[in-house]
């Protein structure tokens, strides 16, 4: 009995490994200081980088709340011209990856940028215009980019209280004001508190942002320890703090959560009608973060890849695009087979153990790439450095298999985004009942039968999103790609990096935009699964 109980912990074992063994690594360095890197650190980098760390959170947490909620609050539950197209339209900022949106608005609002010029033609001064290149700007940006995870999840708490939840507060006597305070808001806490831990979690994880701007985070610390100045212990070093400031995340978020039971069903209540200067506000509101997150941007590097086309576009694009189609069909290929076994493994062996050992093979969803590029490249390196006396033994000059290797990045990348891939199957999997088994099972089938005619063919739909959104998700990771790659190897993202790191926007705008476009996938895929919903 007790050893059936532990096959599913055991079989889930090794794709945990995946997350547990990079995790455990970095944190191993914490445990085993070297002085002289931890005097340099807390000298010279730590204060600024935690610092930084904490205002950038507090201010993307802010933005993303006044933003999100307040746009989720209005397309789900109020009435007024173009709400429907409002209700998807506000989801496509999260096909433009932030470090994108970032050296748009840099570009765009930049002293030297088209605004700012224009203000000096007309008034003859610009010095009165805030500056981008600050803590303000970050913030703004990172907000504009991450707030749809609060928008979405929001929305979808919304819809499921209707009209109906702010009637039953103004029945006991609270205007509506006081109904959403008091009412719609403390329903939809779950929602909220998971929005703005995604939100967190990829402003902690962030780094071509951060780097665009010049704000030292831990991100751009590790980068600039192990890439600039050769220190890998550094680099260790400073991505076991970035880890304990994540499980601290995941841990007040379970915190915030409590022991509170929610329950929510879609109502089809009547919408909000809302007054006319209500109505214009709000369309205001909507049109300002579309234009600002999405089609300005959009149209501005539509403006710069045009102007450079001719003398940018060259065979080395084709060498980018095929190494980033190449690696995301790849990555999205093995993390959705690995997905596949969780599901199937949490579905046969339901059991406490199992799921645990589940949510640690999909913990790495929550830590930055960047430290998992250090925990996977120091074992790596360690497996390289005891092969090298074998093979110079055997007459080798060098050898060196793994580390500066495609596998480094598969395994990073496999880590990285193994919940993307879990989350929508387990979703699928769940619509699966009991009874459909029992039924199957009555008619005959056996268990490897069950899988190719009943669970397979239903997994179809979340198998693709799965593939779909790992392999956009690839496209886009930067700091996993520009720190584990072989040496050449560049991608779209790395072009896009090494242009921005340069001040060459209209370079940087065709690659861009090839991961723009690509990201659009994902993004269409949330609007029909959210259209399906409502209305």
């Amino acid at each position: 009995m007790r050893l059936t109980m532990l096959r599913g912990p055991l079989l889930v074992a090794p794709i945990a490994l995946l997350t547990l063994i990079p995790l455990l690594v970095v944190l191993g360095s914490f445990l085993h200081p070297q002085p002289e890197v931890w005097a340099h650190l807390s000298e010279y980098v730590l204060p600024e980088v935690i610092n930084n760390t904490l205002i950038l959170m507090l201010g993307v947490g802010c933005g993303v709340l006044l933003l999100g909620v307040p746009l989720a609050w209005f397309t789900a539950v109020c009435e007024f011209p173009g709400r429907r197209f409002f209700s998807w339209a506000l989801m496509l900022p999260l096909a433009m990856p932030a470090y994108v949106l970032a050296f748009v608005q840099v570009g765009l609002l930049d002293f030297t940028g088209p605004v700012q010029t224009l203000i000096r033609d007309i008034g003859g001064d610009s010095s009165w215009f805030p500056r981008i290149r600050s803590i303000g700007g970050v913030v703004l940006v990172l907000s504009l980019a991450f707030y749809p995870y609060v928008y979405l999840l929001a929305r979808n708490a919304f819809l499921t209280q209707g009209k109906r939840a702010l009637e039953a507060a103004q029945m006991l006597g609270l205007s509506r004001a006081q109904g959403f305070w008091q009412v719609a808001l403390p329903m939809a806490r779950p929602w909220l508190i998971g929005g703005l831990t995604l939100a967190l979690m990829e402003t902690l994880a962030d780094f071509g942002t951060v780097a665009i701007f010049n704000f030292d985070t831990f991100t751009t610390a590790i980068y600039k320890s192990w890439f600039s100045l050769f220190n890998l212990p550094a680099a260790s070093q400073l991505a076991s703090l970035l880890v304990i400031f994540v499980l601290v995340l995941v841990g007040m978020e379970h915190w915030a959560r409590g022991a509170r039971h929610y329950h929510s069903r879609i109502v089809a209540a009547e919408r909000i009608q809302l007054k006319r200067w209500h109505q214009i506000a709000v369309i205001a509101l909507c049109s300002a973060v579309l234009l600002i997150a999405f089609v300005i941007p959009v149209i501005q590097l539509l403006v710069w890849a045009k102007s450079i086309l001719q003398e940018d576009l060259d065979s080395r694009y084709l060498g980018f695009t095929l190494r980033s189609m190449m690696i995301s069909i790849l990555a999205a290929s093995l993390v959705s087979l690995l997905a596949l076994l969780l599901v199937f493994i949490a579905r046969r062996f339901n059991s406490r153990a199992t799921r645990w050992m589940v949510r640690l093979a999909t913990l790495g969803y929550a830590v930055p790439g960047s430290v998992l590029a250090v925990g996977v490249f120091l074992p790596i390196a360690w497996l390289d450095n005891l092969l090298i006396p074998i093979a110079q033994s055997m007459g080798f000059a060098t050898f060196q298999v793994l580390k500066g290797s495609v596998a480094v990045m598969l395994l990073a990348l496999a880590a990285r985004f193994m919940a993307v891939a879990f989350q929508p199957m387990d979703s699928t999997m769940q619509r699966i009942s009991r009874n459909q088994e029992d039924a199957a099972r009555s008619l005959g089938l056996n268990q490897r039968q069950l899988l190719w005619r009943l669970h397979l063919p239903m997994l179809r739909g979340g198998m693709l999103t799965a593939l779909l959104m790992c392999f956009v998700d690839v496209m886009k990771e930067m700091p996993i790609t520009l720190m584990t790659r072989p040496f050449g190897w560049d991608t779209l993202a790395v072009r896009v990096f090494e242009m921005t790191s340069e001040g060459m926007w209209a370079n940087a705008a065709l690659p861009s935009l090839m991961i723009v476009l690509t990201g659009l996938i994902p993004v269409v895929l949330l609007v029909i699964q959210s259209e399906n919903k409502q209305d």
